[in-house]
């Protein structure tokens, strides 16, 4: 299969932040998942510091995304209609309020707890200590949903790849050699097409 052309593709500061989120989104719950097996001491520390900057740095490439969504990120005609497109449409916006919800707990947790960054500097501890293991839960719980809704996403993108065939998975794929195929597969029309 050859590359959409470029009309059909995001532009390469889109694509660039949304494979940062997904690899960030996935090494941090992979962390969150694992940290509580290493026994406390230097080196769960320094494996929770990674969690919690890589947490913030997450949280700085999300308000670059929003913020280069809603000013100059390339907007690319639906790929799917109807029912399809409300369902795309959900998904995704689920998956930025999951971000969100996600990250907001994460902070917040980060403070209340007053971490302790590879031993070189503390966050300040604010607010109720009592508050930290619900905190904690809430952020859990919306971390296993997001990545649950991420999964999602990813297969259906994978649908669209092997099943469907429509060229909507390489919208979102960096160029392989920085030029766009003029005759790729991938318009809007093509898409629509091959839908059952």
């Amino acid at each position: 299969m050859s590359e959409p052309p470029s009309d059909q593709r995001y532009d390469s500061t889109t694509i660039s932040l949304h494979w940062v989120t997904a690899i960030l989104v996935v090494v941090l719950w992979i962390i969150g998942q694992t940290a509580d097996w290493i026994p406390n001491g230097p080196v769960n520390t320094r494996y929770w510091s990674v969690h919690v900057v890589l947490g913030f740095a997450l949280a700085a490439v999300i308000g670059w995304r929003m913020a280069w969504r809603g000013s100059r990120g390339r907007r690319l005609p639906p790929a799917d209609t109807g029912t399809l497109h409300a369902f795309a449409k959900a998904t995704h916006f689920s998956l930025y309020a999951l971000l969100l919800t996600t990250l907001t707990l994460g902070v917040v947790n980060a403070f209340v707890r007053g971490y302790n960054l590879f031993d070189l500097a503390h966050l300040p501890q604010i607010g109720d200590r009592a508050w930290r293991k619900p905190i904690t839960g809430w952020h859990g719980l919306a971390a296993n949903i997001l990545l649950g809704l991420a999964l999602f996403h990813a297969a259906a993108a994978l649908v669209h790849h092997y099943v469907w065939r429509d060229g909507l998975l390489r919208r979102m794929l960096p160029s392989v050699d920085g030029i766009a195929d003029p005759r790729a597969e991938g318009s809007a029309a093509t898409i629509a097409d091959k839908r059952p």
